[in-house]
């Protein structure tokens, strides 16, 4: 009867309204004290501007009239309309604008993927399972190629086939008496033979990982038994290794497809197309509906391919390939073998590594590539005085636009990085700590939703969304921002990943002894989660930033001439015909590059083929 009669007592004097108001109070305090919440809510709705909107801005563009095409099509602008469809998939253009450069993306894809998984995976057994000599040198050196620009190679293999085909001066053999045909100076040849030297690293990273964890007790008891080497290697390695190789196929593939550089400097002469060099056509000639169409394309086929890979490594878990390591476990011996083992090895780092910069280095000291008079050795593209037309009248070290190229690479890819690293291990604490939410799961998946998007589309969305104004937001176009967005979003994935696995590792003791000592989320989290989880903010920062030097697909939409990047400025050089200026700058950057890598390594104490050749 008491406690009803304080009850009544409490309705009448309103005191059940002080308590939700007490309440409230209550868990607006746990908030500030553990706002992972309200971070995870920021983050989502960054990424739903960042990622999600740019690819449904892109998306619209394919079903909208443009402006500019209003009085072209007869239709108002801002209609619906399936005519940049039509004209993409169906109209009597259509083989030009689409299925011509689909069939030549399909045929450079695969060619280069069969060049790389033949050179990878034969390299990575010769590293990782025989006694070839020199085995850990080669595990490191081999990796060199996919450290340079990708169309490195290109502009390699142009200037020493290069022919008269196209204006401008005679590529090296041709100097030498040699007049290369078409066929072997640009096309689908050159193209598919420099793209499977520039991702080979990929297959041999991967393959030699699987069998560095490859239980070699397999193939001796298969020995044991009478199984000759040939049938031990089709019958149990290769079988078990099939998830390996196939993840290394579909990555190399989803790889050649957004690229750009090398497809534009090896297939435009000939005008053999790739998706991504049509794409770009309609870009720079304003029909910006067929290009949303092309980009969506290749987001769809990058998409399915990302797709197929996870669920090969899902299938993966199937394949038990993993023992115990033992006395077993030992090279094969190769024998008489060895000799030519090594000479196949040392042939594919000269023809990856050695000859295309060598050819790059040397041509930048010639007035005419492969005459080798010494009258025509100059140091005039370095430091000199050229004849130009179009600016780049001194040698590249003299001249200011390399100056502000590189000053812009170096800050614009540096802030991206840095942003990218830290919004990765923020990303991380919130999946970790608020794991089984909806914030969770959503930051979790739209984090790695970049990856599945190719360079070229990636960069179409974010002309779509950034072009124009849009609310508050005005158009950042030709500014430096739009390539800083682009750069930290498309390597969000890297970082995210890298957050997610960091904080795994990191129990909450360490921070619930802090919070009942009083102290706020922002202290515990500079005071104690970044100190401890410094190397994977550092491997966030720094894998972003060495990728964003090479990077050419994602900003040559993007940059203008007063936001060049050290990859546009050598593209600008290309187009230009100054070729000797245009293999100065991309060695330039491969120097960066390398200058960064070696740096990351000392930084994190492992490389990339950590493990192998042993």
């Amino acid at each position: 009867m008491t406690a009803t009669r304080t009850a009544i007592a409490g309705a009448a004097t309103g005191r059940p309204r002080m308590d939700m108001r007490g309440r409230l109070v209550f868990r607006l305090r746990a908030l500030r004290r553990e706002p992972t919440a309200i971070v995870g809510g920021g983050l989502a709705l960054l990424l739903v501007y960042l990622v999600i909107a740019p690819i449904v801005a892109m998306l619209t563009d394919l079903v909208i009239v443009a402006p500019a095409d209003a009085s072209r099509i007869a239709q108002p602008a801002g209609q619906l309309t399936t005519y940049y469809l039509a004209r993409t998939l169906t109209s009597p253009v259509s083989s030009l604008l689409f299925w011509e450069p689909l069939q030549h993306t399909v045929v450079s894809a695969l060619g280069a993927t069969l060049v790389a998984l033949t050179l990878g995976a034969s390299l990575a057994w010769l590293v990782v399972r025989t006694d070839m000599p020199g085995r850990r040198w080669f595990a490191g050196a081999l990796v060199v190629p996919y450290m340079m620009p990708s169309w490195t190679f290109a502009l390699a293999w142009i200037t020493i086939f290069k022919n008269r085909t196209i204006a401008g001066q005679a590529g090296f053999l041709e100097s030498l008496g040699f007049a290369p045909p078409d066929w072997l100076a640009y096309g689908p040849v050159p193209i598919v033979i420099t793209l499977g030297f520039h991702y080979f690293p990929f297959a041999f990273l991967l393959f030699g990982n699987a069998l560095q964890r490859f239980d070699a007790q397999l193939e001796e008891s298969a020995r044991v038994l009478g199984a000759t080497s040939r049938q031990t290697m089709w019958r149990i390695v290769l079988p078990l290794m099939l998830p390996a190789l196939l993840s290394a196929v579909l990555l190399i593939f989803s790889r050649v497809l957004g690229t750009f550089g090398t497809p534009y400097i090896l297939g435009l002469p000939v005008r053999y197309s790739l998706l991504s060099t049509s794409l770009y056509q309609n870009f720079k000639s304003g029909s910006i509906g067929v290009m949303a169409v092309i980009a969506a394309v290749i987001l769809i086929i990058g998409v399915t391919v990302i797709a197929a890979d996870a669920w090969l490594l899902r299938e993966q878990r199937r394949f038990v390939t993993i023992g115990a390591r033992t006395s077993l476990d030992r090279p094969r011996p190769l024998r008489g073998l060895r000799p030519v083992a090594l000479v196949v090895a040392i042939l594919v780092f000269l023809a990856t590594v050695v000859v295309p910069l060598g050819a790059l280095v040397i041509s930048t000291f010639m007035k005419v590539p492969g005459v080798l008079d010494p009258s025509n050795f100059t140091t005039d593209f370095w430091v000199g005085n050229i004849p130009a037309f179009v600016g780049f009248n001194v040698g590249i070290l003299r001249n200011p636009a390399t100056y502000a190229a590189l000053w812009n690479s170096i800050w614009i890819v540096g802030a991206a990085a840095i942003v990218c690293g830290s919004l990765g291990l923020l990303i991380g604490y919130v999946v970790v700590r608020g794991q089984g939410s909806l914030i969770s799961l959503f930051l979790r998946q739209v984090s790695f939703l970049p990856y599945l998007v190719p360079g070229i589309a990636f960069a179409a969305a974010y002309l779509s969304l950034f072009a124009v104004p849009r609310g508050p937001i005005p158009a950042l176009y030709g500014t430096m921002w739009v390539l800083l967005l682009v750069l930290v979003v498309a390597y969000l994935p890297y970082a995210s990943r890298s957050g997610i696995a960091a904080m795994l590792q990191l129990g909450r003791e360490p921070e619930e002894a802090a919070q009942i000592s009083g102290a706020r989320w922002p202290r515990r989290m500079t005071r104690i989660v970044i100190p401890i989880q410094r190397a994977a903010l550092t491997t966030g920062i720094i894998l972003p930033f060495i990728s964003g030097l090479k990077e050419l697909s994602l900003v040559v939409m993007l940059a203008t001439p007063g936001t060049d990047v050290l990859s546009t400025l050598s593209v600008r050089l290309v187009d230009y015909g100054y070729q000797q200026l245009a293999n100065a700058a991309v060695l330039i950057i491969a120097a960066v590059a390398f200058a960064a890598t070696f740096l990351a390594q000392r930084v994190t104490g492992s490389s990339l083929a950590t493990g192998l050749g042993r």
